[in-house]
């Protein structure tokens, strides 16, 4: 479960069995939880999970995922040898 990002209290970041789904990146902070699913063609990401997360907390993230996409994208691909 590598961590990639450390950021404004989230912590971003994959599980290393998840290898064979599309690139996707797992945040937590407290006890807020989420998934994203990261469209690399079309530089979009969608909201695959959320739990207890509020919308302010949810821009929050959604701004962190785009600041950082092609990072969190070439880690995905380094950690999956993608």
């Amino acid at each position: 479960m590598p961590t990639i990002l450390l950021i404004f209290g989230w912590r971003v970041f994959f599980y290393s069995n998840e290898g064979n789904e599309p690139v996707h990146v797992h945040a937590q902070k407290g006890d807020m939880e989420c998934k994203f699913w990261l469209n690399v063609d079309t530089f979009e990401i969608t909201e695959a999970f959320s739990y207890n997360i509020s919308q302010p907390s949810k821009r929050e993230i959604r701004k962190i995922i785009f600041e950082h996409f092609d990072y969190i994208v070439s880690e995905w691909k380094s950690h999956f040898k993608k």
